[in-house]
């Protein structure tokens, strides 16, 4: 349980280079480049925001695990097998690339909201996002099991078709997936 937390933060008005692709195009900046740290905290809230990640309790797509599959890093020759319009990123690594876990979802067939329909396997009661497929939401009644069948679903799908397993973000304490 943390109680407390401190920051020093560094002085300035210019945030750290801007990593992220969206982040800096939203931005109108080059990736790698610096912009003003408020405009970018401004920016980044209403990214996540257009993706449910920001508390809205208005927004059912707001109460979710966040990300619940990290993006897999596979070796060059399986990602090789990918279509190309597959998303692929340098993974720091020779030999190695990370792969978009939500294009991976999306191509096995599991689009935005999947398992909101009638008859799914969390009853409906769970499902992933309806803003982004990363996220599995809680629609109001949803146990920790059926957050983790949904979970089950998309991992198995992904497996299926194009042979990469997902693993969870978040830490499961006594469940597994």
């Amino acid at each position: 349980m943390v109680l407390t937390v401190e920051f020093q933060l560094p002085l300035g008005r210019m945030s750290a280079p801007i990593r992220y692709a969206e982040l800096a195009r939203s931005l109108g900046v080059e990736a790698g480049k610096r912009a003003y740290s408020n405009d970018v905290r401004r920016e980044v809230l209403r990214l996540r925001a257009s993706k449910g990640m920001v508390l809205d309790p208005a927004d059912r797509d707001t109460y979710s695990t966040g990300s619940f599959f990290t993006n897999p890093i596979v070796p060059v020759d399986v990602a090789a097998t990918l279509p190309e319009s597959a998303p692929q990123y340098p993974a720091g690594a020779d030999g190695l690339v990370k792969l978009s876990a939500a294009w991976l979802i999306d191509q096995a067939g599991f689009g935005k909201g999947y398992g909101l329909e009638e008859g799914s396997a969390s009853g409906g009661r769970a499902s992933l996002s309806t803003k982004h497929t990363l996220a599995i939401t809680n629609r109001g009644s949803a146990s920790a099991k059926d957050m983790l069948a949904i979970a089950r679903e998309v991992r198995a799908g992904v497996v299926e078709r194009f042979g990469i397993e997902l693993h969870p973000e978040p830490l499961l304490i006594g469940l597994t997936l």
